[in-house]
């Protein structure tokens, strides 16, 4: 029980977990991770490195290795979250302070809406798909549109069903999880069996790589494909409070991570060659293929996109801004007005338009921009583990006067640690997100770009230790 919390500093949301909250077991979490990975960025991730030099054996331990590298940060991160039973906006308070807190919370909680706008789109064009194979000739946009009406249609709808769950509750996203992880598996291993049936198996993995000049960048791929997730591994707490033991949340993140992010690249594999093989041109998009193989198959594939962009938008998404919002001012906003200002802000990103211009760099700089967000995660490592020895004042991360009150509620030297993780990296990162000319940025620094997720963490985190006060 929190004593003496200050209303500007907490709700009901933010308040530590029950123990009658905390039940969930390492299957819901294993659940809540295969439902967030299958999903269609997962499918093209392997595929889409063959064109960028990489065998597929090569690009599939890639996957493999970068999300074993992320579950690290992620189960360290995560601990706290079972421990203390608080969500990733209370426990940056600890090191950037209870006001200072609010740089990560909004950092974290832009992108999510970025993305969740992008997932929404998708999902809403899966959803037109899906009307059409069902005979109701809906509309493409005509020239000069980037959206069709039937197709913003279909976006608002498939908006709206987000709102459904996070009205109702993280309980309901976990019951959508264990429902449909089971489902999703199994349309999985249907494409794979579907796919052996008709093409041999020496055939579909005998697709070569393309040959690129320098060959294939290793570092710079291992670096965005944990980037990939670095963003979850921040926000866990979100979930793990909700944990009934340590063991329940390590166990299920174990499992539901990184084979299973291998595996379904390597569906997307796959597909990608079965594509290519039996109907003349290789398709990176799952919906291209199903569309292919026919209109059952396209229907029932069509939905069960339809179900994998909901499940990995709602979890990875729209939870976690629903909390870093509701940080901002914690007795005006609660956890579902935190979700619907995340929704109104995705709407605000208008995707149809941002995807018809600059798709790639739109992709490049969002998955940039979680790389970039290593800094926080090096500073809550080194503060929570190094500093505090995972020893928390709860009292104090809900009040004014306590020990994580700093000079006027920001902690200073949280803030130079992380623009020394960042700034380093930030013209190579605009460079490559097509913001700014790649000529005009020195090779050393656009280098540097190529490991900005462990280059980030490690200096922010190194700083933040040598200059934080020792418990």
């Amino acid at each position: 029980m929190i004593q003496n919390a200050d209303k500007d500093l907490s709700n009901a949301d933010l308040l530590p977990t029950t123990a009658a909250q905390r039940h969930w077991g390492w299957k819901d979490f294993a659940a809540l991770w295969v439902g967030m990975v299958i999903c269609v960025p997962t499918y093209t991730m392997a595929s889409s490195m063959l064109d960028q030099g990489f065998s597929w054996q090569r690009a599939i331990w890639l996957v493999f290795a970068a999300n074993c590298i992320v579950l690290v940060p992620m189960l360290l991160i995560g601990r706290a979250g079972a421990k203390h039973g608080i969500p990733f906006p209370v426990l940056t308070r600890a090191s950037f302070g209870v006001r200072g807190a609010n740089l990560p919370a909004v950092l974290r909680g832009l992108v999510a809406c970025g993305w969740f706008s992008i997932n929404c789109y998708f999902g809403a064009l899966a959803l037109h798909g899906l009307c059409n194979t069902l005979g109701m000739g809906l509309a493409t946009p005509s020239a000069g549109e980037t959206i069709s009406t039937s197709q913003l249609v279909c976006f608002l709808l498939f908006w709206a069903v987000h709102i459904g769950f996070i009205w109702k509750g993280l309980e309901s996203v976990r019951l959508l999880e264990v429902i449909a992880a089971p489902l999703m598996i199994a349309a999985s291993l249907a494409l794979v069996v579907w796919a052996l049936m008709n093409v041999s198996p020496a055939q579909i993995f005998s697709l070569p790589a393309k040959v690129v000049e320098g060959g294939p960048k290793t570092w710079a791929a291992l670096t965005g494909l944990v980037g990939f997730w670095a963003t979850l591994a921040l926000n866990i707490p979100d979930f793990t409070r909700f944990a009934k033991s340590q063991r329940e949340q390590v166990i299920g993140q174990a499992i539901g991570l990184p084979l299973p992010m291998a595996l379904f690249s390597l569906v997307g594999v796959i597909g990608f060659s079965v594509s290519q093989i039996l109907y003349g041109r290789a398709q990176l998009f799952p919906d291209g293929l199903l569309t292919q193989m026919g209109p059952v198959a396209a229907g029932i594939g069509l939905v069960v996109i339809l179900l994998a962009n909901l499940t990995t938008n709602v979890a990875a998404n729209l939870v976690s801004p629903s909390y870093d919002f509701s940080q901002l001012s914690p007795n005006r906003i609660s956890f579902r007005m935190g979700g619907l200002i995340a929704a109104l802000i995705g709407l605000l990103f208008m995707p149809w338009k941002l995807l018809a211009t600059s798709g790639g760099y739109l992709f490049t700089w969002l998955g940039g921009y979680g790389t970039l967000l290593g800094a926080i995660a090096g500073i809550l490592l080194a503060d929570y583990y190094l500093v505090r020895k995972t020893e928390l004042k709860l009292d104090d991360l809900y009040r004014r006067g306590g020990d994580y009150e700093y000079q006027g509620g920001w902690n200073v030297h949280a803030l130079i640690a992380f623009g020394l993780g960042v700034l380093p990296c930030l013209p190579g990162y605009l460079a490559v997100s097509g913001l700014i000319d790649k000529a005009a940025v020195p090779p050393l620094l656009l280098a540097l770009f190529d490991f900005g997720w462990f280059f980030s963490l490690a200096v922010a985190g190194a700083y933040y230790y040598l200059t934080a006060k020792k418990r």
